[in-house]
């Protein structure tokens, strides 16, 4: 097991961490944390690895302190609560949606006065935004790529596993340093502050009882019966990776999947022959995924599955003309300001923005994911995108 306080060397910089698997020395630390303006806050996770997945390791920085801390040790993390709710420290993260949701799906840790890097490196056109990518440029560090997917469920860490999860957190707080400056010499700090706030209330959605096949790319193509078969591979797919506690894709790939609903074999023989799976899967699985493709095509016609088409609203004309509107002005000035399109605005926000047709500021509110700097840097532009070719059209 990794000692509490181990030196280590890599990339001739020298730093240190203490590693925290008890409950005093977590309390103790907390008790540091809280007098820190600012902190570094990465975690590691086995999504890779396990179906049912976990935090298992969470490091945190300050400006001359490193933590790295085993929540599968510890557990109980309520020592950090105050920490990470304290709106006087800003906690800085990299990618931040997974690691917020995760921390509070485990432990029930929420996060205030957030700032996320790769958030901002977006919002400065940077066209690298990966953490490994930033650390080379900026700071001449190399990650070992090995440990990228490593399964950080297992225990004991080696040290080297452990000085790689480490070395994210130490560089976190001068990254975001250089990050605030030059988003304040763009004018920008205030758009990735309010996006950093709505991004710290995002939670963990718990899996819905909507069909499988919605998150398979491809399957749209795929006739009702066709459908069914999948679904019902998927199912089973499913029940097979929460039983061995592996992912899906570990089980099966969708694109196997995919083929077998279009193929269809009903015999063994048939199966063999498709050329879809292993010789492995096929001895393992092959009988009961025939015993879900004859449930599947038993189904009655009227009974079949049907995919969704009411993705999108059915634009009429004019409502047609403000999204194309607001698309060019968007894409325009979004190559003006050297950022992805996306990041200014979202198609779902244009859609919002045509549908309700504002013909003032105020009019804007209520739009969803419509946010302040948004309204108060481009409102005028927007509105006059839309209102230029909606002249004379009714909403």
């Amino acid at each position: 097991m990794i000692g509490k306080e181990s030196p280590k060397r890599m990339d001739k910089n020298k730093f240190s961490y203490e590693w925290i698997e008890t409950l005093p020395h977590l309390e103790g630390v907390a008790r540091i944390l809280g007098q820190a303006k600012i902190i570094g806050v990465d975690l590691e996770a086995d999504s890779l690895y396990h179906y049912f997945e976990k935090v298992c390791l969470i490091q945190i920085a300050t400006e001359s302190a490193s933590y790295v801390i085993d929540p599968l040790a510890l557990r109980d993390l309520s020592a950090l609560r105050p920490v990470l709710s304290n709106p006087r420290i800003r906690k800085v993260f990299h990618g931040a949606d997974y690691d917020i949701r995760s921390l509070y799906r485990d432990f029930r840790l929420e996060v205030e006065n957030l700032f996320d890097t790769q958030l901002a490196c977006k919002f400065l056109g940077l066209r690298e935004s990966g953490l490994e990518a930033l650390l080379r440029s900026r700071f001449h560090v190399e990650l070992n790529k090995k440990y990228q997917r490593a399964d950080w469920s297992q225990r004991p860490l080696s040290p080297e596993m452990v000085e790689y999860a480490a070395m994210d957190g130490m560089y976190l707080i001068p990254l975001a340093r250089m990050l605030e400056k030059e988003l304040e010499e763009k004018g920008r700090l205030f758009w990735v502050e309010e996006e950093c706030l709505f991004l710290s209330k995002v939670r963990f959605t718990p899996p819905s009882h909507t069909p499988l096949y919605l998150k398979v790319k491809g399957a749209f193509l795929l006739d009702p019966r066709s459908l069914a078969v999948l679904e019902a591979l998927l199912e089973f797919r499913e029940a097979q990776a929460q039983k061995s506690d592996l992912p899906p894709f570990k089980v099966f790939r969708n694109e196997l999947l995919l083929e077998l609903a279009m193929k269809k074999p009903l015999r063994l023989e048939e199966l063999e022959t498709a050329k879809v799976l292993s010789r492995k899967q096929i001895d393992r699985y092959g009988t009961r995924l025939l015993q879900e493709i004859h449930r599947a095509m038993a189904i009655p016609d009227e009974e079949l599955p049907v995919y969704p088409r009411e993705g999108r609203p059915d634009l009429s004309s004019p409502l047609r003309k403000r999204v194309k509107a607001l698309k060019t002005w968007r894409d325009m000035r979004a190559n003006h300001l050297e950022v992805e399109p996306g990041i200014l605005m979202n198609n779902a926000l244009i859609n919002g923005f045509a549908l309700k047709n504002p013909r003032s500021i105020k009019e804007m509110e209520g739009i969803p994911g419509l946010k302040k700097w948004l309204q108060d840097h481009f409102g005028r532009e927007i509105l006059a995108a839309q209102i230029e070719i909606g002249k004379g059209v009714s909403p």
